[in-house]
């Protein structure tokens, strides 16, 4: 197998898709951040001594789909049409899920990855004065669709 980040010499180098074809393209990515029952409690309820967390999570999530292509060294930078965050508190944790669309000639699991990422670190600040002990974790892509290779989900 070859590694399209790799040129011939084996160095990193940023894949050429000039010559790839325009298509509408998703993906969505899932986390979680693990968190104690007085962090639930406060986020169902009168709210984190920080402020707003989940809104805080939410626009930190949009922004970092925005400057993946600054943070990830070979993603090229992409337009984004539309990027949709979904939090949930659930009763140990808060699922992050990203889901970003644009149309190009490279998919966006990258940005929709990194917005879970950065989602879940924002959250992580918001929440640590009252559970340090903050996990984020399972930071996985579950779908995307577009392109050459076409619809892909997690089994």
């Amino acid at each position: 197998m070859t590694l399209p980040h790799l040129d011939a010499a084996g160095q990193a180098r940023m894949v050429d898709v000039g010559g790839k074809d325009v298509t509408d393209r998703s993906a969505t990515a899932r986390g979680r951040l693990v968190v104690s029952a007085e962090v639930v409690a406060l986020l169902r309820g009168e709210g984190m001594p920080k402020g707003d967390a989940l809104a805080v999570a939410r626009i930190a999530a949009i922004a970092g789909t925005k400057r993946t292509a600054d943070l990830i060294p070979l993603c090229h930078p992409l337009p984004l049409h539309g990027v949709d965050v979904d939090l949930v508190v659930a009763d140990d944790a808060v699922e992050i899920a990203v889901t970003c669309r644009t149309s190009g000639r490279t998919g966006v699991e990258m940005e929709a990855l990194t917005g879970v990422a950065v989602a879940g670190l924002a959250l992580h600040d918001m929440v640590k004065a009252v559970d340090p002990a903050a996990v984020l974790t399972d930071v996985r892509l579950v779908e995307k669709s577009g392109g050459r290779s076409g619809r892909w989900s997690q089994p």
